[in-house]
C-alpha cells in the first residue's frame, strides 16, 4: 500500500495548504456560535495496530454532555451550528492533520473509541491492520447514520421494526431509554456490519476503489461495493 501511503501524505499536505482559510474561519465560527468550549474536539481513538492516537475534529456538541459515542439525529447534545458542520462534513476538516502525520488515511475504517475495534477477535482483527480513515465503505453505507438510528428508535417505540421482529434474542426495549436503544442498535446491528465491510476492504484492497470512495464522499454519490450499493 505504498501508493496509498504517498497519496495520503501529498493530498493531505495540499489540502491543508489550500483549505487553511476555511479551517480558520470555521474554528472562529465554532468559538462564536458555541461559546464556552474549544473549537476542536480531540479524543483518543484506536488506530493501526490497536495503538491510541489523538483524533481531531471540529466540536459539534455542547461542552457538557453524557459522553455517549452514539448520536441520534436531533440529539440535544448537537448544537444547531454543529448539525450544519456534520451535515456538510466540515467537522472532519481537522482530520487532514491526522492524515498528514500518519495517524489516519483518507480511506479506511472510521476511528473507534476504545472498546470496539480493540476488542475484536479472530479474523475481524484485520480491521486493526488498517489506518483509520476519514471515509471508507462503512462510512459511505452509513453516511446518514444519525438519521438511521433515529428512525430505528422511532420504529421500536411504535413496535413496527421488521428486523427486530425476526430476531430471537432481543432486550425489553420498553424498559430502555432512547439513548440505550440507540446504543443497542449500533452495537448489535450497525457495528458488526461495519466490521464486515472493513474486513472486505482490507482483503480486497484497490487504490482505484479508494479514489472512487473519495469522489463519492465529496459528491454525495453512491457506488457498488462488495456486492451492494453503498
Amino acid at each position: 500500500m505504498l501508493l496509498k501511503f504517498l497519496f495520503d501524505r501529498i493530498v493531505a499536505f495540499l489540502g491543508l495548504c489550500f483549505l487553511w482559510p476555511v479551517i480558520l474561519v470555521t474554528a472562529i465560527l465554532v468559538k462564536v456560535k458555541m461559546p464556552g468550549g474549544p473549537a476542536f474536539f480531540v479524543q483518543n481513538r484506536v488506530g493501526k495496530g490497536g495503538k491510541l492516537f489523538k483524533c481531531h475534529k471540529f466540536r459539534s456538541m455542547t461542552v457538557a454532555h453524557n459522553g455517549s459515542t452514539v448520536s441520534v439525529a436531533g440529539d440535544s447534545r448537537i448544537t444547531p451550528f454543529g448539525a450544519k458542520l456534520r451535515h456538510y462534513k466540515l467537522d472532519e476538516l481537522p482530520g487532514l492533520w491526522d492524515v498528514f502525520i500518519g495517524n489516519m488515511s483518507f480511506v479506511g475504517p472510521r476511528p473507534d473509541v476504545p472498546g470496539y475495534a480493540d476488542k475484536l477477535t479472530g479474523e475481524d482483527r484485520d480491521v486493526l491492520k488498517l489506518r483509520p480513515g476519514i471515509t471508507g465503505p462503512a462510512t459511505l453505507k452509513y453516511r446518514v447514520e444519525d438519521e438511521m438510528i433515529a428512525e430505528f428508535v422511532a420504529q421500536i417505540k411504535a413496535g413496527k421494526n421488521e428486523l427486530v421482529a425476526k430476531m430471537a434474542d432481543v432486550p425489553d426495549f420498553s424498559a430502555m431509554t432512547d439513548q440505550e436503544i440507540a446504543v443497542w442498535y449500533n452495537d448489535n446491528i450497525i457495528y458488526p456490519d461495519k466490521v464486515r465491510l472493513n474486513c472486505y476492504y482490507y482483503r480486497n484492497y484497490s487504490f482505484i476503489k479508494d479514489i472512487q470512495m473519495i469522489l463519492c464522499t465529496v459528491l454525495g454519490k453512491k457506488m457498488q461495493y462488495a456486492g451492494e450499493e453503498i
